[in-house]
Order: C-alpha cells, then sequence, then structure tokens
C-alpha cells in the first residue's frame, strides 16, 4: 500500500482511496468524475471491478502475515444499477478462509443505494 489513504498503483491513479480497514474489512470510496464514466454517462463498470477488487484485497491484507500478498484468483460483479458522478463507497469483508484460499464480499452504495455486490477468491503469494 503506498500510504494509510491510497493503494497506489492502478487504483491509486484512479484516485481511489482507503477510509478505514479492520480485522478482515475495509471501507474505501471514489470520486467518480467525468473520466471514470463510460460513453452512457455511467460509471464505468472496469473501474467498479477494480473498486471491488481493492478493496477486497485491502480486506485480506488485514487477516495475512506481513510479506504476503493477496492475487485475485476470481472476481464475479453483479451490477445492480447504474453510477453517476459523485461518491461511490464500498465495504469488503472476508467471509471465509482456507487453507490455500480466501473468500471475500463487498458491496457497493452510492447516496445510500446499492449499485454493485461482488465475491472474489484470493490466493496468497508469499514473498
Amino acid at each position: 500500500m503506498a500510504n494509510d489513504t491510497t493503494p497506489g498503483g492502478f487504483a491509486g491513479s484512479l484516485g481511489i482511496r482507503v477510509d478505514d480497514t479492520d480485522d478482515g474489512g475495509a471501507r474505501l470510496t471514489l470520486e467518480v468524475t467525468g473520466e471514470h464514466l463510460n460513453p452512457a454517462g455511467t460509471l464505468h463498470g472496469g473501474v467498479l471491478a477494480t473498486l471491488v477488487d481493492t478493496a477486497m484485497g485491502q480486506a485480506v491484507r488485514t487477516v495475512s502475515c506481513e510479506g504476503d500478498v493477496p492475487a485475485t484468483s476470481q472476481l464475479t460483479v453483479t451490477y445492480l444499477r447504474p453510477g453517476k458522478p459523485g461518491t461511490v463507497s464500498v465495504r469488503a469483508s472476508v467471509r471465509t478462509r482456507g487453507e490455500h484460499l480466501t473468500v471475500c464480499e463487498a458491496d457497493v452504495e452510492q447516496d445510500g443505494t446499492a449499485i454493485a455486490h461482488a465475491v472474489a477468491t484470493f490466493a496468497l503469494l508469499h514473498s
């Protein structure tokens, strides 16, 4: 992680911010601007996928050993309704930890309304 509030890398370049992490959880936000929109004028699905993937990776980091890097091995995003310019928040939680894989879920909201739900499986890469 680049620092306490930005995830760094591609997610950081999008403007994603880490608001909070706890044991098995993470909360991130994104201020959606024109650069995040698709030609239809709504939040691009790839931006949402990056947001939930980043949030769930942060949640996995809270229960992993130092030096372990979560690697997404499966990601499913269900888009419930279009996002728009403004603040989008995601809450991610570790659901199941196995010997080699960890399963997480994430919910994305905008203006108090659910806009996406995601489930992912992560493997830990040992550095």
